[in-house]
């Protein structure tokens, strides 16, 4: 992606936090930019705020039919399409055993499922379009390295990990990008989603686990910083876009350990076999 004016972004979650801020951002570079939300008056408070040709869609990235349908509205209102950001996402807490059924589908349909139907969405289009393309997919850097008390949230983050460097690979030769969005801390409200939860539940162990991240979400970093640093990495076509240099440390100590027990296992005899 080597010039970003005139090009369409879409955008999803783009009513606040990460999404508001890279909204901003894109059309600070003369971007068209549709924001795609599942709150209409959040949304409409938010695009009031933002200077440069947006256009809005209310859309649940849950729901498959609900993103094609914006989708549609968003080639309606520019035309060809050529950034995607899957950036919806939700959180929830809580320790295995206690984390109702029906929390885990909800949050797996936002942060998974939501990327999965944004990239199953757009791809036909962008390759109808044949002009490239690029997918943004907001991860975590607990896609990288699980929090306690957040299993649902981990699992989700490590799946979109894993799922955008698969794409990586599978698009790179129809000149169709893909970054993974892997920021730690910031500064937003999605410490607050857990209160959409479909279970309405608030155990102690819950309580206290968003207590926490409440507290280091409004200790983190800007939104805006996080957004300008997404842009300057999609234009380098880097893979990973990490946001605290502090973290990755504990990053070494995971390697560390994956590659100490995989050294066990290629010195044991029972594999030598398998090894030729």
């Amino acid at each position: 992606m080597k010039n970003i004016a005139g090009k369409t972004v879409f955008i999803t979650g783009a009513a606040s936090g990460i999404g508001l801020a890279l909204t901003k951002r894109f059309t600070q570079a003369n971007a068209n930019v549709v924001m795609a939300d599942n709150n209409a008056d959040t949304l409409t408070v938010a695009a009031a705020t933002v200077t440069g040709n947006t256009a809005t869609v209310v859309c649940d990235v849950a729901n498959s039919r609900s993103l094609k349908s914006a989708a549609d509205a968003a080639i309606a209102a520019f035309g060809n399409i050529h950034v995607i950001i899957n950036n919806a996402g939700v959180s929830t807490a809580g320790k295995p055993g206690n984390v109702p059924l029906e929390d885990w589908r909800w949050l797996m349909d936002v942060n998974l499922m939501g990327v999965v139907h944004g990239v199953e969405t757009f791809l036909p289009i962008l390759r109808k379009q044949g002009e490239g393309g690029y997918f943004i997919n907001t991860a975590s850097m607990a896609g990288h390295l699980p929090a306690e008390g957040m299993g649902p949230y981990n699992a989700s983050k490590f799946a979109v990990v894993g799922y955008s460097e698969t794409l990586a690979k599978e698009l790179a030769e129809e000149n169709i990008g893909v970054s993974i969005l892997c920021p730690a801390w910031v500064k937003t409200g999605i410490a607050d989603a857990y209160k959409n939860r479909p279970s309405g539940t608030g155990g102690q162990n819950e309580a206290r686990g968003q207590h926490l991240a409440v507290e280091a979400v409004a200790n983190g970093i800007d939104a805006d910083l996080v957004a300008d640093w997404t842009y300057d990495c999609m234009m380098a076509r880097r893979l990973y876009i990490f946001t605290h240099p502090h973290y990755h440390s504990l990053l070494d100590q995971r390697k560390a350990l994956i590659d100490a027990d995989a050294a066990a296992c290629a010195a044991d005899p029972r594999f030598a076999k398998s090894s030729g």
